[in-house]
């Protein structure tokens, strides 16, 4: 038994203890709220810079792949209404145009103009030629594009329809898309059936 004038330790004050528990759990969610939402900011912080970056480059793309197939729509367009001075804007002026179309080569603007695309266009009438499921891909400065053309009109007082593949290279200069390259096949007609000969009797 202990005597009166030694003394017990002081008991721990239950309230205060418990009010104590209590506050340090509170700061402790805080802490792990506060520490969370730092780190999910943080998160997307960082997410948005790089979507951010990243879809402005799909965009910056996106807009010029749509400015190649305008460029090529404009050719069409300008085929059709024999518009040679818009054609002059969207191909390359100089040696660097090559055409390849129904097995013949044309080297140089000049020769295209000249002994291609200007007599082809004079001898057609109620030209109608248009570009469908242009794909243009970008390199650089350089851009190439496939598609699918249809064309019709008159030719020596007879009508006349036409379609087949294309495939155009454009570079970018000064600003604008200029077509430096043309390659398109038509489309082949299927045979006409023959008749069989006939039995000897």
């Amino acid at each position: 038994m202990m005597s009166k004038d030694e003394q017990l330790p002081p008991k721990r004050p239950k309230t205060g203890y418990i009010l104590m528990q209590i506050q340090y759990w509170r700061l402790r969610k805080m802490h792990r709220k506060t520490s969370l939402n730092y780190g999910l900011a943080f998160v997307f912080l960082v997410a948005g810079v790089i979507n951010g970056g990243f879809g402005q480059t799909i965009l910056a793309q996106s807009s010029s792949e749509k400015a190649v197939a305008d460029v090529l729509r404009q050719n069409a367009t300008a085929f059709s209404r024999n518009d040679m001075a818009t054609l002059e804007k969207i191909w390359a002026n100089d040696e660097s145009v090559t055409v390849f179309e129904g097995g013949y080569a044309n080297y140089g603007w000049a020769d295209y103009r000249d002994n291609h695309l200007a007599p082809e266009m004079k001898e057609m009438k109620n030209t109608k030629y248009e570009y469908s499921e242009i794909k243009a891909k970008l390199a650089g400065k350089m851009a190439y594009a496939t598609m699918k053309y249809t064309i019709s009109g008159d030719l020596d007082g007879k009508q006349f329809d036409g379609a087949g593949l294309a495939t155009a290279v454009l570079e970018k200069t000064g600003g604008n898309w200029r077509i430096v390259h043309w390659h398109s096949s038509a489309t082949r007609r299927a045979d006409a059936p023959t008749e069989a000969p006939a039995k000897k009797s």
